[in-house]
């Protein structure tokens, strides 16, 4: 009997048949979703001869839905997902005109899913701009709910922007003193320079958007906590903080450092930092090593730090060294080491070292970058799947991560494998390992027989394959199905 999923203490309890609400999306959408619950349906009939299935729901979202009711987003819409938990999209039009500004980010904020979940995998045969494709294997936790994604922005020239700057001029002066063009005198100044090269007198005004960024220890707390649980279930080698805390400290900074908290609070005898690994191995490698040496070795300017400076360090050396029972001769090499990278060089980083990236934690405007340019190493933003998550009370929602592409709609053309690999991991979620096992294999057989979409073929083609056979999407749906 078609019955919702529900959530115990401790793990989803996901009946024989559960009913899972789905948006088909706009523009492409349709064609996507329609070859895409083909190979759901196939994986789970395959993998239980019949004794489980899905009950699909579909409930509106987008143009569909303020075409047919004139809300982009009904609230039977989040009632069906609050109601059963887990559920799986297409592509959304974003609102022209005010109101909604993402349908996107709408879900996730009122559904509070604070996880933007995003593994970047390479499938053989697929084209890709990188030498070593396969080296790229990584997951990305993205913080979905805070950062300036949070929405917090104020146009420039209105008076709520105004508001906030006098706010700043009177109760933080030094830091609105930064605000370059945020006073009439500072933009007439500017004019007189402009007038000084011979440029044309124009009326200037104080026109400064405004955008507010918050990073909280809770927010970091419950996406770093998952981001680790992860990575010890699935066996993951690291998970590194991606943040640029050397120019935002008290935000990117604080997520830094909130994150090694959470991971020796919460998971101290089976992790070890990254500099907590460099002290026990020159621990290791000399036992008559003394902290003072073991500073110097860690930190190379320690000879110029002040005095304060170096008590700190000898300080991390030696409470680092009490870790020697659990942690000492070598214990620690088989534990889940947690580092951090600054996000510049953590995007160079990723194309020139990608095998020392395995679990990535990380902010939500960090993660948006990350995570496309990820996607391309491994063949584009057309099979890159997502989903949004709150571990807490169970409700996701599996996606599409690309847009609607509206001039292919109703052409039977595009690639689903966004959607198909959302929907694996979905599967997965659920619990349903076998399922989802089986749509891997069922891309690794499609995609190996060189029968792929017209993006796919075009890309193998300019690479001298002449033996790729370019299907439609819905051909591509039979194709994973089969070769499973």
């Amino acid at each position: 009997m078609p019955a919702s999923i529900t959530k115990s203490p401790e793990k989803l309890v996901v009946p024989d048949e559960p009913i899972i609400p789905f948006i088909e999306g706009d523009g492409t959408g349709p064609d996507i979703w329609r070859a895409s619950v083909t190979v759901f349906d196939a994986a789970v009939k395959k993998a239980y001869n019949g004794k489980r299935r899905i009950h699909w729901q579909e409930v509106l979202a987008g143009e569909k839905a303020f075409n047919k009711t004139g809300n982009w987003l009904p609230d039977e819409t989040l009632t069906a997902f609050r109601t059963h938990l887990v559920g799986i999209k297409g592509p959304l039009t974003t609102p022209v005109g005010g109101g909604i500004r993402s349908l996107n980010v709408a879900l996730r904020q009122l559904l509070d899913l604070y996880v933007c979940l995003r593994p970047v995998r390479w499938f053989k045969g697929v084209p890709s701009p990188v030498k070593r494709p396969g080296d790229c294997d990584m997951v990305i936790f993205r913080e979905n709910t805070e950062d300036i994604y949070a929405g917090i922005e104020y146009a420039g020239g209105t008076a709520d922007s105004q508001k906030i700057l006098d706010f700043m001029a009177q109760n933080f002066p030094k830091e609105f003193a930064k605000i370059r063009f945020g006073t009439a005198k500072a933009c007439a100044d500017w004019q007189k320079s402009l007038e000084g090269i011979g440029a044309p007198r124009r009326e200037m005004k104080v026109e400064v958007g405004i955008g507010l960024k918050a990073v909280s220890y809770l927010g970091t707390e419950r996406l770093v906590h998952s981001a680790i649980g992860y990575a010890l279930k699935e066996k993951r080698k690291s998970v590194t903080l991606v943040h640029k805390g050397n120019i935002m400290k008290y935000t990117e900074g604080s997520f830094k450092d909130w994150g090694y908290k959470v991971a020796v609070d919460f998971y101290r005898n089976q992790v070890v930092t990254e500099r907590e690994s460099w002290i026990l191995g020159n621990k290791e490698a000399n036992g008559d090593l003394s902290s003072e040496a073991n500073a110097k070795m860690i930190d190379p300017g320690f000879d110029m730090m002040t005095s304060s400076q170096k008590q700190a360090v000898v300080a991390e050396i030696e409470a680092a060294l009490k870790l020697w029972p659990t942690h000492g001769g070598g214990k620690w090499k088989s534990m889940l080491l947690i580092k951090d990278s600054i996000a510049d060089i953590t995007l160079q980083q990723v194309l020139t070292r990608p095998r020392d990236f395995s679990v990535i934690a990380t902010l939500n405007l960090n993660g948006d970058y990350l995570s496309d340019a990820l996607a391309a190493q491994v063949g584009g933003i057309g099979i890159a799947p997502g989903a949004n998550i709150n571990y807490v009370t169970g409700h996701a929602i599996f996606e599409a991560t690309h847009g609607t592409a509206p001039k292919y709609a109703n052409l039977d053309q595009v690639n689903p494998g966004s959607v198909i690999l959302s929907g694996e991991m979905m599967l997965r979620y659920l619990g349903w390992t076998e399922a989802a096992d089986l749509i891997i294999k069922g891309m690794d057989g499609a995609i190996s027989a060189k029968t792929v979409t017209y993006d796919f073929e075009r890309l193998m083609k300019a690479e001298g394959d002449t033996q790729v056979r370019k299907v439609k999407c819905s051909e591509f749906g039979n194709e994973v199905a089969k070769h499973m």
